[in-house]
Parts: structure tokens; C-alpha cells; sequence
């Protein structure tokens, strides 16, 4: 029996605005507009892998909020229970230049005071949209926006362990974020320890728990990564939080800013999993890929419950495809991904 649970997944989703054809903001006299955010993100890659989504958010009540409603529809992710502010609020917007060679991106964030940082604990019916979850998703941004959206985030949290649905967590350190007064040390790790699967960047450990592998340094791997190296990483974070049953460590290796490697571990019951790893010689646009390897893993778990390697492999074949497609969003299939997955990656022209 197909199982029509729902993935749930809450955050903020931004008015995004890009610099076109690699210029720089100072150069530039047009942006392309579009919209993103990582558990957005996350909704939409599993929407078009064919799972049935709900993307729980706070946004004004405005024609552009209408416009990111209409957005989300139309990749068929549920949007029936994000509220629309009363007040006279506003939406989060980021800015992105597109870097090249030794340039590399740059994103300046505007969302301070934005409706989705002003949510409040007891705005959204948490029991009755988790009644209908089979899993619950977040990221480390969401609590990185203010003493509300953090505690909102636990509200969420604690209702998702009473009613026995899985909690996945994409670390997501933004240094740039956490500036209301508590640093993600001291807020994240409560949240993290009643997570069971959580997901991140070598970055992530390090920054936010104090836990990195011993001698990497990520601007001097000339796009070689050994995924054994972080194996110790994955059981730091195990002994710290024992509720949690897998950790995926993502690995990219950045030879310049259009040529990158990619690829990710995965650590269940003592074990760790490795996937190939992928050279990203033309990078289109690499915003998004951690949530689209977010994406990829949630559905590879759901899809193949009793295969963690298949599992992975998904998520970094979907995030491999994500550097190839402009705009936040993964719009890939699952035949797309398994087409890669299986070692198609000439690229040629399907007739």
C-alpha cells in the first residue's frame, strides 16, 4: 500500500533577486527574480519526485507572497496552511552575484523584520498538520532568524516526537544570521537532540558543536575529499546526540568557483557509506544544492528504507544535476536522477 503521508517541511522562502550572466551587482541593470529557500527547496525536489509535501511558512499578506504561493503550486507542494501576516509586514529577499573562476559568489541577505522572523509559538496547529506526516523537516536557518522562529521550530519539534514522526535536520550554518542575540551553539544542539536523522558540511559540525576532522582544511583540497576522514566526525556527533540514527556528511571539493567535486557519507548503526564522487567541471548554479541533496535523501530513506547506500547515492546524483539548473529549485525526475545514478553522465541529447 502506497503510503500518502506527507513530508513536512517549515522555514522561510525569500524573494530572490540575481545578477544575470555572471555580472557583478555594480555592473548589473537587471535581476532576475525568482524565489528560494532551503526547506522550500527541500519541498519541491520531493513534489517533483512524486511525494506528497506541505511547506508550513509566515509570509505578508501582499502580491508578492501571492506570486511565491502561485510559484509553489505549480511544482504541486501543499501551501494550505502558511499564514498570511496581518500586519503590514514584509518578505525576505536575497541577493545573489554569480561568481566565476576565482571569483566567488557573493549573497547579501535583507530579510531582518520580515514576517516569517516575527512567527510566534502557538500560530500554527502543529498536532493537526503532523497528524498527517510521516516526516518533518528543518534547517538550521529557521532558528538562526530570531527567538520566535526558534522556538516555533521546538513547538514543531517536540509535537513531531509526540506523534512518532521522523525529524530531519539540515544543519545549515549561516554565520551572517545569527546576530538576535543567542549564537547557534547555544540554541541548536536542544533542537538537534530530538532529531533523528540529521544532515551537514564539515563547516556545519565545526561552527556549531566544535567537531571537525582532525588536519582537513576545505581550501586545500584541490577537489580531493576522503570520505573516511570524517567518519570520527559522525561519531562525535552520535556520542553527543544518541536519539539521532543517521548522519550525512556532504563533501564538495572547490577547485574554482565553476568547477567543483561532490559527494557525500552517510553513517548508520556503526557504519559509513560512501558515494562516488561526482567532477562538476561547468557549474550552473550551485545555490540550492545542499537542499536538493537534502531533497534526494529524504526520498531515497522514504523509497528505499532498507538501503542506506541507494539512499545516498540518490541524494548526491540529484544534487550533481541541481549545479545544472538555474534558481533554487532541483526540478529533476526520478528517472533523471537513476539515469545518472546508473552511470549515464555523457550529457547527450534524449531523443
Amino acid at each position: 500500500m502506497v503510503n500518502n503521508k506527507k513530508v513536512i517541511t517549515f522555514g522561510e522562502i525569500m524573494l530572490r533577486l540575481a545578477t544575470p550572466n555572471h555580472q557583478r551587482f555594480i555592473q548589473s541593470t537587471n535581476l532576475k527574480a525568482t524565489f528560494g529557500g532551503g526547506e522550500a527547496n527541500v519541498a519541491v525536489s520531493l513534489s517533483n519526485y512524486g511525494i506528497s509535501t506541505e511547506f508550513i511558512s509566515k509570509l505578508p499578506n501582499n502580491d508578492i507572497a501571492n506570486w511565491c504561493i502561485s510559484e509553489l503550486r505549480k511544482y504541486n507542494v501543499g501551501v494550505n496552511h502558511i499564514i498570511k501576516d496581518k500586519d503590514n509586514s514584509r518578505m525576505g529577499i536575497y541577493f545573489l552575484e554569480h561568481g566565476a573562476i576565482s571569483r566567488a559568489s557573493k549573497v547579501i541577505y535583507d530579510r531582518n523584520f520580515s514576517a516569517f522572523a516575527n512567527i510566534q509559538p502557538g500560530m500554527i496547529q502543529w498536532e493537526k498538520i503532523l497528524k498527517e506526516a510521516r516526516w518533518f523537516h528543518w534547517t538550521g536557518i529557521t532558528p538562526s532568524l530570531s527567538q520566535k522562529a526558534a522556538d516555533s521550530c521546538l513547538e514543531a519539534i517536540e509535537m513531531a516526537n509526540k506523534l512518532g514522526v521522523i525529524v530531519s535536520c539540515d544543519l545549515n550554518y549561516r554565520e551572517n544570521l545569527w546576530k538576535w542575540g543567542k549564537t547557534a551553539s547555544e540554541i541548536m544542539p536542544d533542537l538537534v537532540s530530538r532529531c533523528d536523522i540529521i544532515s551537514g558540511n564539515e563547516e556545519d559540525a565545526e561552527k556549531i558543536f566544535g567537531i571537525y576532522p582532525t588536519g582537513f582544511d576545505p581550501n586545500h583540497t584541490k577537489g580531493k575529499i576522503n570520505a573516511t576522514e570524517f567518519e570520527s566526525v559522525c561519531k562525535q556527533l552520535q556520542i553527543k546526540f544518541p536519539k539521532v540514527k543517521k548522519i550525512i556528511i556532504t563533501l564538495r571539493g572547490s577547485i574554482n568557483a565553476n568547477h567543483n567535486t561532490w559527494g557525500g557519507c552517510l553513517f548508520a548503526e556503526k557504519k559509513l557509506y560512501r558515494s562516488k564522487q561526482y567532477d562538476i567541471t561547468h557549474i550552473v548554479d550551485r545555490v540550492g544544492a545542499g537542499d536538493s541533496f537534502m531533497g534526494g535523501l529524504i526520498y531515497g530513506l522514504i523509497s528505499y528504507p532498507t538501503n542506506d547506500q541507494k539512499a545516498l547515492d540518490f541524494a548526491v546524483a540529484a544534487s550533481a544535476l541541481k549545479h545544472t539548473i538555474c534558481g533554487d529549485f532541483n526540478m529533476v525526475t526520478v528517472s533523471e536522477v537513476e539515469h545518472l545514478m546508473n552511470g549515464n553522465e555523457s550529457g547527450r541529447v534524449i531523443r
